[in-house]
């Protein structure tokens, strides 16, 4: 009878733990389900899940996916919550992480209680990001190709005892015909080693590793994101979910007496936790995909292949994170001009190494993002670029074809900064005018009005100043070819602009345009003083 009451449980928490993650996929995608979630109280539901984890922890993880989703950017909900309920997420995050799982279900808590900072007072909420960052550091500090190569290593000698009990015992007495039988090679063994248990929690533990890196990655990218965009920013067309997070103002209690935390300070104590906690320096290193060997050792076996892909995404939201840091925080953080050139020359070998087969579009727009947010903080501060200006122009040729906006305008970018600082050194007329004409070509060819509006930036960025970009404008003939740009450009904004783009978007289209006007009239006035 207790045997059937426990399977009967088990059957039961199964159930459950599909129906939580049902619910966290619809108030992933849909603001009718988290305003129905608030409504029936179903935090309270969750919670409960939460504290199974002992007994569950599959339940527990989906629970707090869920609780992270549905936590970020909800004033309904967060009103609700109660002190015991932030107790119970206080508790869990303080548990030690004996397992990859408990690893991955603390660091999601930590992403709650990033969520939830708003409800708590000014110290607390100074404690709560303190907290957060360090978990986050902790997580990121585990090497998962050493945890994923241990617990492939502990699987195989778990199959290895299955094998050797399955042998038959000397003892036994058997004619010559079925030991025959019995000797065949057991090439079967490691298929049937799937419906073994050891592969189910070896595997599960290696993918919670990856997960969990993941996850803190992607609470860091919210932590860093700016709260105000600059006027050349244009995330809107970056695919990456990444590109819409924001940072939260901070409120405290209403019974503390306490003003509102603003989103300075709230800033200046992130970044101060993130340095204590050597956070920087990590996402570097994740932005390293694990070795050759460990990725050789997940291709061999069909349930671990999946791994390849996790590791992947671990490294292209490292890579966001990386862009992310550098655009809020003190460049110091990565060290002086020589770590920050190291950290220049790393980004371009992942952007150049192993180009076959050609890697996929979320890494290159998270690599190129992160490239040409360092390369604009290197010609800031005056520091010489070490990417390679002909190697790069090669990879931009290939980049044109992409399907991606994302890539396609931060190449664009990147190649105005680049063009922008060899136009003040001599020598540099010939690789301006390469970089002219590619320009050019993405204004008269993108089929997106915000690359095409990017590439006209980078024009004027390039050929603003200098006699090596005036040299190089004449060869390309860049004023006649501006010429008849401009009345393209402007009816391609009025016929396209209001259906496909945003006010804010627009409005940076409408600066373009403007702009162009102005570089034209000044190319116009160069013309006509004999410098050109």
């Amino acid at each position: 009878m207790e045997k059937y009451e426990n399977g009967r449980r088990d059957r039961l928490e199964e159930v459950t733990t599909e129906a939580i993650h049902l619910l966290w996929n619809l108030c992933e995608s849909s603001s009718l389900a988290v305003s129905i979630f608030n409504k029936e109280g179903l935090i309270n539901i969750l919670v409960q899940c939460l504290q199974k984890h002992e007994e569950n922890m599959d339940l527990a993880i989906c629970s707090a996916y869920c609780l992270q989703t549905v936590t970020e950017d909800n004033p309904e909900l967060l009103a609700s919550f109660s002190a015991s309920t932030l107790q119970i997420l206080d508790v869990l995050i303080m548990q030690s992480a004996i397992s990859m799982q408990h690893l991955l279900l603390r660091t999601l808590v930590a992403g709650c209680l990033w969520n939830l900072k708003g409800i708590l007072s000014c110290t607390a909420q100074a404690e709560a990001v303190s907290t957060v960052a360090r978990i986050l550091s902790e997580t990121l500090e585990v090497d998962a190709g050493q945890a994923i190569m241990e617990l492939k290593q502990a699987e195989s000698q778990k199959l290895a005892e299955v094998n050797a009990s399955m042998r038959p015992r000397e003892e036994d007495a058997m004619d010559e015909e079925s030991m025959k039988i019995n000797c065949v090679p057991n090439q079967g063994l490691e298929d049937m080693s799937d419906l073994l248990p050891p592969r189910d929690e070896e595997l599960k533990q290696a993918e919670a590793v990856l997960c969990a890196q993941q996850t803190a990655l992607e609470i860091l990218v919210n932590m860093c994101c700016s709260e105000e965009p600059s006027d050349d920013e244009w995330e809107d067309v970056s695919s990456s979910d990444e590109s819409d997070l924001c940072a939260e103002t901070c409120i405290c209690d209403s019974g503390t007496g306490n003003q509102m935390m603003s989103p300075l300070c709230l800033s200046s104590e992130v970044h101060a936790a993130l340095i204590k906690h050597c956070v920087p320096e990590k996402v570097i290193k994740k932005t390293t995909l694990c070795n050759n060997v460990i990725s050789e050792i997940c291709f061999k076996i069909p349930s671990w292949k999946t791994l390849v892909k996790k590791m992947q995404r671990v490294q292209c939201r490292a890579l966001t994170c990386v862009q992310n840091m550098l655009s809020v925080m003190d460049p110091d953080v990565l060290g002086d001009e020589a770590a920050l050139r190291t950290v220049a020359e790393h980004l371009s070998q992942l952007l150049f190494t192993n180009l076959d087969p050609p890697r996929e579009e979320e890494f290159l727009e998270a690599v190129t993002s992160a490239i040409r947010s360092l390369l604009q903080v290197l010609a800031s501060r005056g520091i010489p670029q070490c990417l390679g200006s002909q190697q790069f122009l090669a990879f931009s040729e290939s980049a044109l074809r992409c399907s991606n906006p994302g890539v396609r305008l931060n190449v664009v970018s990147i190649l105005g900064v680049m063009g922008s600082t060899l136009s003040k050194q001599a020598g540099t007329a010939e690789t301006l005018h390469m970089i002219g004409n590619f320009l050019l070509q993405v204004a008269m060819k993108d089929p997106s009005l915000i690359v095409v509006g990017e590439a006209l930036d980078a024009i004027f960025d390039v050929f603003g100043d200098g006699k090596e970009a005036e040299l190089a404008a004449r060869s390309i003939q860049l004023l006649p070819t501006l010429r008849n740009l401009q009345p393209l450009f402007r009816a391609k904004i009025r016929k396209e602009g209001k259906d496909k783009y945003s006010s804010d978007q627009l409005c940076v289209l409408d600066n373009v345009k403007v702009n162009l006007r102005r570089f034209i009239a000044y190319q116009e006035s160069l013309q006509k003083a004999g410098v050109q």
